[in-house]
């Protein structure tokens, strides 16, 4: 395969990779004719768009729907102050083509999912997910699996985080066997519940863009079957084998999977439970509109309230529920929310089993709230 030459501005900028052995110049005119879509622009998604960018990757899609909020800023370095508020694509697109005006960056400003995934993916080499839930990480895992390209994989909690590729056509397991089954609302915190040290996704978003390098040059190692632990309170690295599971339901002898749009990938991201009762934010402005003393809980952290809340709600942590329960009126309508509607789900779940059948899940939380 012929690449395309680098024009002396490129040979310039790229100068210290050009003296590498394994890249130089047809490792250079590799990058540049190369493509990568990631999923996200949070924390992984940073380190790793500036590091994919800054090396030379001649295309890059970045699929984000988000705003960017106050407390991103701990973490998502593509972001600054004065983005507040404003979509995270642009500010993530003006800081990449600040950091090289040469390279080609696709904004998608979009969720990721089964109707579009295929199609976003299509024009890529491979893809980086830099998520942070399970429906998501299911559906990056299955449309690789399906166009057969690679899915570099990480994830962070608090001190700790993780980072592999999975790619059954190169001969490694895929996420699936790793973790069959979707884990049930709420098994797992989110970042805002359990936290996250921000230097950490740094790192681990800096790890994935280095496999995606990896890959693009074909240099060095793929860790196929080989999922890597990083501790930071131990400064440790810690490697553990990943097989092919060959009972997946995706990827192995017997599959049933025959698609990427599936019961996983078509799982609620906020975990939202149909089983309970939601309002819309429109439909909680009217309530408040027409009876003030209508009970709001806000199932969200302290700081988090004290950055935005809704005028009447009332704090209470998820964490907390269980042992202020008698702070929550038992008959009549309770209405929950948090930021975008998975704890709150949760908060209903746990309230509706205490007796409390007026609890109802108010969707999209603060979020839909402030964009309305």
């Amino acid at each position: 395969m012929e690449f395309p030459p680098l024009t002396h501005d490129e040979r310039l900028r790229y100068a210290r990779h050009l003296s590498i052995p394994g890249v130089g110049e047809e490792g250079q005119r590799k990058l540049k004719a190369s493509s990568v879509l990631m999923i996200g622009t949070g924390g992984l998604g940073s380190p790793a768009a500036l590091y994919l960018a800054a090396a030379g990757v001649g295309r890059i899609g970045l699929v984000d729907d988000d705003r960017v909020d106050q407390s991103n800023l701990q973490r998502q370095i593509l972001h600054g102050e004065s983005w507040i508020g404003k979509p995270k694509l642009d500010s993530a697109v003006a800081r990449l083509r600040e950091i090289n005006p040469l390279i080609t960056i696709d904004a998608h400003a979009e969720r990721f999912t089964p109707e579009n995934a295929s199609e976003l993916l299509e024009p890529y080499d491979l893809l980086i997910d830099g998520t942070d839930n399970f429906p998501t990480r299911f559906l990056s895992n299955d449309v690789c699996f399906f166009q057969k390209k690679p899915c570099v994989y990480g994830s962070i909690f608090r001190f700790e985080g993780q980072v592999t590729v999975f790619a059954p056509h190169l001969g490694g397991p895929c996420y699936r066997c790793m973790l069959p089954t979707l884990p049930a609302p709420g098994a797992a915190p989110s970042c805002a519940e359990a936290g996250v040290l921000g230097v950490l996704p740094g790192i681990i978003g800096s790890l994935q863009a280095m496999e995606a390098i990896k890959l693009l040059l074909g240099i060095g190692e793929v860790p196929l079957g080989k999922l890597t632990c990083y501790d930071a309170l131990r400064t440790s690295f810690r490697p553990l084998r990943l097989a092919r599971d060959p009972k997946c339901r995706l990827c192995g002898d017997a599959p049933s999977l025959h698609s990427h749009d599936n019961p996983e990938t078509r799982s609620s991201i906020t975990c939202s439970m149909s089983d309970f009762p939601s309002i819309s934010v429109s439909e909680l402005a009217e309530k408040l509109s027409s009876n003030p003393s209508t009970v709001l809980i806000d199932v969200r952290e302290p700081a988090e309230y004290a950055e935005a809340a809704i005028p009447g709600s009332t704090l209470i942590p998820l964490g907390e529920l269980a042992d202020r329960l008698d702070e929550v009126p038992r008959d009549g309508e309770v209405l929950v929310h948090c930021k975008l509607g998975g704890r709150s789900a949760r908060a209903v779940a746990f309230l509706q089993e205490q007796g409390i059948t007026g609890a109802t899940n108010v969707e999209g939380g603060i979020d839909a709230w402030l964009q309305r």
